[in-house]
């Protein structure tokens, strides 16, 4: 059983839900991300998305898109981003970590050789956002056979059929996008959500964390009616962008904690 298993098994065993926060890795300065890590697990997270920083990422708002501007040109990498996982587990071998990014820099270092890298580091998942399950059987039997779990975007436009697909390949959660459109957006309808989850778990046993458009305690709390865990992204980004230089790991362990709290509650 994977780390990202077995956290969800030991929220669900208490009846909480999962808080799966995002960074991207090397924003706003790429030798606080560690310190963001730790803060983040310190605030209470249970799964840490690090954002792998992309120079054409489709799927992402301009929040994000700024913040993988920021990273590349600091000169973040996909192999320093793996190396930065390594740095984690020195303190910390139990917070799962899932690498979240694009095709291009895992084929450009070779799948088999990402695979190996990030199993080495202790990576736990990866959600790759271009990577649909019908064109990526092989990579994701490779990755769960080095125990990292695939793990697979569903979204409001998604078939019965993807939704299988989805269902059958997935491991340690399915992302479920809460709205169409980039990340950030704020039309969260969360009686959509609602509405569709029941049918993404009848096609799976994996669990749900839904994302896009969770900003706050009162979206996390309303989500979290339905999901296993909750994902926030782009609010965390922008409040690392915005907030004091001095004060950022303070304020992202602070707003960690708030959420962990209101969905504890």
């Amino acid at each position: 059983m994977s780390r990202i298993q077995q956290a969800f098994a030991a929220l669900s065993e208490k009846k909480r839900k999962a808080l799966v926060p995002f960074i991207t890795a090397g924003d706003p300065e790429a030798g606080l991300t560690l310190d963001f890590m730790h803060a983040l697990v310190a605030g209470g997270a249970d799964v840490i998305e690090l954002g792998v920083p992309f120079s054409d990422p489709m799927a992402d708002g301009p929040v994000i898109q700024r913040a993988s501007e920021r990273a590349l040109a600091r000169g973040m990498t996909l192999k320093h981003c793996i190396e930065l996982v390594a740095q984690f587990r020195k303190t910390n071998q139990t917070t799962p970590i899932v690498l979240m990014g694009y095709a291009n820099p895992i084929e450009r270092m070779g799948a088999e050789n990402f695979v190996k890298s990030a199993k080495a580091a202790g990576v736990d998942g990866v959600l790759v956002v271009d990577y649909p399950p019908e064109e990526c059987e092989d990579f994701a039997k490779a990755c769960a056979q080095a125990d990292i779990d695939p793990i697979f975007l569903l979204a409001p436009t998604s078939s019965p059929q993807r939704i299988a697909q989805v269902g059958a390949l997935a491991k340690g959660y399915i992302y479920y996008v809460s709205l169409k459109g980039v990340t950030g957006a704020a039309n969260l309808n969360t009686q959509e959500v609602a509405s569709i989850i029941p049918q993404i778990r009848a096609a799976t046993t994996v669990p749900i964390a839904v994302g896009f458009g969770v900003r706050d305690a009162a979206s996390a709390v309303a989500v979290s009616q339905t999901a296993d865990g909750v994902v926030i992204g782009s609010k965390i980004v922008q409040l690392l962008e915005e907030a004091d230089p001095a004060k950022r790991v303070q304020s992202l362990q602070s707003f960690i904690t708030e959420i962990r709290e209101a969905l504890d509650r």
